[in-house]
């Protein structure tokens, strides 16, 4: 199963999110539950990145069951308030594909407390 956590800020902006795991929809090469939520956070990086400048913090594991994705903390308003719209459509997104396929991808919001 893909496991997908969205850390929110106290203010409720996304922090940071991470995806971790494998959906086991279907055999690699062919499991679209995968390749789905991949091609929707890959391209919600790519979009942050190439329309805001923002530089993220980015790990990923070696066999591709991990991404851990970071804002830094110090960004200027207006290019925070792009990347807020990108990752929030991103989130939105990653929950349509589990509406259908909630048995092979999993999101959970946590928010910062105090």
């Amino acid at each position: 199963m893909i496991q997908v956590t969205i850390h929110r800020e106290k203010t409720n902006a996304i922090g940071s999110f991470m995806m971790k795991g494998h959906a086991n929809y279907a055999p690699h090469g062919q499991d679209l539950v995968c390749a789905g939520a991949s091609a929707v956070v890959f391209g919600a990086i790519n979009a942050v990145e190439a329309l805001t400048g923002i530089v993220a913090t980015i790990e990923l594991g070696k066999d591709g069951g991990f991404l851990k994705y970071e804002l830094p903390s110090d960004l200027e308003n207006n290019s925070f308030e792009k990347a807020q719209l990108l990752l929030e459509g991103m989130l939105v997104s990653l929950q349509t594909i589990e509406m259908d396929y909630g048995k092979y991808i999993r999101i959970k919001e946590i928010k910062q407390e105090v």
